[in-house]
């Protein structure tokens, strides 16, 4: 039965997809066509219902869509090009200055947007047509727009940490986030030597030490800090006890507010509306994407799926060395076709017991698990990011894989390092005690 359920769900789930039909749909259906392998029509029918009901009554999901109205109030409050001119501070000097600047900005503006598209677009659509203009390769440029984006998915406040602590049991939001500092840097850092490589080879010019001197540094710093303080205020009031994560969410909104209208003054009254439209918008895919999702968890773990996938990976190898390995090519297979947040939710429940048994922290598992799936992002052939960023860099797909390729190997090597170093993720949660 096991086998049978499993190719049902598995060709279901693909036939769909292929069609065109929203992933939503298609983790629903495949779902529902596994579920009825063992139920009446009526009772699997009532059954999805009550499920998918039930895995939305969390206190826990409360922050998802406080951190997403956050992150469109500061995506919509005009920051993109103040974080600019303050990630040129930064790397102006550095040759492949403008790359690096990308790669700074994206990583800020991700952390505080929760959003790799977002900042793909937002950053990249100002630093790639200007690298173009300055005699950058204009794929090059892209290249780097698109590697980098997704590194601010992984610095908190940050979504994806929050729907891991709900499927996983209650791991620590707190460690997660404080873990996931330090990972999403070096992943920035790791594009940054990159693009620095390459930009050297290709003597791509540097900013002028009389542009730099020219420009008003106070101004740009005191414009940036506000909204860089976004991130350090959510975890100091976090682990000086002033609120939990998530009230944390409300005080996102609350401050992106606060920039948004008095500070910055980029957004008015008027414009509000039409920002919540955009937030439920987007919190209500996440959310039918949760119910869903929790759908396909069930029919898995009522067909016995997880635990045949867990012998299957164990029966391969009994060294943890391997065990990880194989995760790690099976989410980033899983990657490539299949967004984040439903990620998470279907495959936590899988794996997470084979890393415990082996034993692996659940923060360790969670950081390098969703640096995984976030790689995943901007990897042919559906990787959301890489499309977007595409667009954004006016190039063809196809056209983009090569320039790629040295960030793509630079970016396993860092995935390969966070997974079989844990001290690299856990240092920070453990020197604060979490």
């Amino acid at each position: 039965m096991v086998a049978e359920a499993s190719i049902l769900l598995v060709l279901v789930f693909a036939i769909l997809l292929a069609v065109g039909i929203p992933i939503v749909i298609c983790i629903a259906v495949a779902s529902l066509a596994t579920v009825l392998l063992m139920l009446p029509l009526d009772i699997a029918v009532f059954t999805a219902g009550q499920k998918m009901v039930a895995s939305l009554n969390s206190f826990s999901l409360i922050a998802v869509p406080f951190f997403i109205l956050s992150g469109v109030i500061m995506n919509n409050g005009g920051i993109a090009h103040k974080l600019v001119e303050f990630a040129k501070l930064i790397v102006g000097r550095v040759p492949g200055s403008l790359a690096h600047t990308n790669v700074v900005g994206n990583a800020l503006f991700g952390s505080i947007s929760s959003s790799a598209i977002a900042a793909s677009t937002a950053i990249g659509g100002v630093m790639v047509p200007l690298q173009k203009k300055e005699g950058y390769d204009r794929k090059f440029a892209a290249a780097v727009n698109i590697a980098s984006a997704p590194s601010g998915m992984v610095i908190p406040p940050s979504t994806a940490f929050i729907i891991f602590s709900l499927i996983s049991g209650g791991t620590s939001i707190a460690a997660l986030f404080v873990g996931g500092y330090l990972i999403g840097i070096l992943w920035a850092v790791t594009i940054i030597a990159v693009a620095f490589v390459i930009a050297k080879k290709r003597n791509y010019p540097i900013v002028q030490k009389s542009e730099i001197a020219n420009i008003n540094k106070k101004k740009i710093v005191l414009d940036a800090i506000p909204s860089i303080l976004l991130i350090f205020i959510i975890i100091g009031g976090i682990l000086t006890g002033i609120f939990t994560a998530i009230e944390a969410s409300a005080v996102c909104v609350v401050y992106a507010l606060f920039l948004a209208l008095v500070y910055y003054r980029t957004l008015t009254i008027k414009q509000l509306p039409q920002v919540l439209i955009k937030a439920v918008e987007m919190s209500g895919i996440v959310m039918l994407l949760i119910a869903a999702s929790s759908l396909m968890s069930f029919a898995m773990a009522f067909t016995g799926i997880p635990d045949a996938l867990s012998q299957f990976i164990l029966g391969l190898s009994a060294n943890p060395l391997i065990i990880l390995l194989l995760i790690n090519v099976f989410l980033l297979i899983i990657g490539m076709f299949m967004d984040i947040a439903p990620a998470i939710l279907i495959f936590t429940p899988i794996f997470l017991p084979i890393a415990e048994g082996i034993g692996i922290d659940p923060v360790h598992f969670g950081i390098f698990f969703i640096l995984n799936l976030c790689v995943g992002t901007i990897t042919p052939p559906v990787g959301t990011g890489l499309f977007v960023g595409s667009m954004v860099g006016k190039e063809k797909v196809e056209s983009l894989i090569k320039p790629l390729m040295p960030f793509y190997v630079a970016m396993f090597v860092l995935l390969m390092v966070v997974t079989y170093i844990p001290e690299i993720s856990l240092f920070l949660p453990n020197l604060l005690g979490l």
